[in-house]
């Protein structure tokens, strides 16, 4: 159910535009006036409206239009963002769809992927997002949003003056045994080109073996968006952190590998460790920000992944959602 209706007008189209019943603040709800209207062409000619949209709310949700199935939301997003961009410096386990088209997240669908704004474990990310849902899950599997502004506001003061000092230092082990290789983060068998890479990247790389690869890097842990000029929650140390994991997974992990061997893990930027209070207040300030919806089929969700954050409910079934990135932009630690 949808609220609060108002008409866009784009060349020889009208668009209805609301807000999810219970979701005052976001998402931005679109819908089409009559049966038919292929989404590409919609946002085409809607650009100005689609912008300003985002920054208001973060999220726009299309329902209820053609989308036109993997072609069609490669135009979407080229209509709305410019050329998509490549999946490099992986963190996570996709599936090259269609072009620069990917699966969402391959993890298992009985876990829950928590909250994270898009590569913010690098200086340099996507501004936008966009999902396409192209087949619903028999029981769950939503795509949770919580406006990063928010969350910045709900983390206590004082943790956030520590991720604006500090940063955050993300320390990843890439082996052929354990999470992803260093093959697949980087997409390349080069050694070279990983070293070239990591180095223009700010990256420091340590060769342990020929098949063991271990990074450090220090990034930001708020951001300011480059428009609205607000703060944003801009990192994934609690995604990163070892204590996301399962405990029981946790001690095998340090028992067998020890804590410099994880596969990844995150530090204050200075090194220093990260309290789990810390880690806790973060959680729950994403928690109190969640903003939860069903799919329907044929739905796109289009981000602003410096203003929303984005995670995904376990799920029974099949489920299939498709994303693309576009707008690559970098920007160092926010300042008072």
């Amino acid at each position: 159910m949808t609220q609060h209706q108002e008409t866009v007008q784009a060349p020889g189209t009208a668009v209805r535009v609301s807000r999810l019943e219970g979701f005052p603040t976001a998402p931005v709800v679109a819908s089409p006036a009559e049966a038919g209207m292929v989404l590409a062409d919609f946002v085409a000619g809607a650009r100005p409206w689609l912008e300003s949209a985002l920054h208001d709310a973060g999220a726009v949700l299309f329902r209820g239009f053609d989308v036109q199935g993997l072609d069609g939301f490669q135009r979407f997003m080229q209509s709305a963002s410019g050329d998509l961009l490549p999946y490099t410096y992986r963190s996570s386990p996709r599936t090259q769809v269609q072009g620069n088209i990917y699966t969402s997240t391959e993890y298992p669908p009985d876990q829950r992927i928590p909250f994270h704004t898009e590569m913010s474990y690098t200086t340099t990310w996507p501004m936008k997002i966009g999902f396409m849902s192209m087949v619903v899950a028999a029981t769950g599997g939503e795509t949770p949003i919580a406006d990063s502004r928010r969350v910045y506001d709900r983390v206590p003061s004082g943790i956030r003056g520590r991720f604006e000092e500090k940063g955050v230092m993300y320390v990843r082990n890439y082996t052929p045994w354990m999470d992803l290789s260093w093959q697949t983060v980087f997409q390349t068998d080069s050694r070279e080109e990983v070293d070239r890479f990591c180095r223009e990247a700010g990256i420091e790389t340590e060769w342990v073996s020929d098949d063991h690869l271990r990074t450090r890097q220090v990034c930001q842990g708020v951001a300011v968006h480059p428009v609205t000029g607000e703060k944003v929650w801009m990192n994934q140390a609690h995604l990163f952190h070892v204590s996301s994991l399962d405990p029981a997974l946790v001690e095998i992990l340090l028992e067998d590998f020890g804590e410099e061997n994880l596969p990844r893990n995150t530090y204050y930027g200075d090194g220093a460790a990260i309290e789990p209070e810390v880690f806790a207040a973060i959680r729950d300030a994403y928690d109190a920000e969640a903003l939860v919806f069903p799919w329907q089929q044929h739905d796109v969700l289009l981000l602003d992944n410096m203003l929303m954050a984005h995670a995904r409910s376990p799920f029974t079934g099949e489920r299939k959602v498709v994303v693309g990135m576009a707008e690559p932009y970098g920007a160092g630690p926010a300042k008072d």
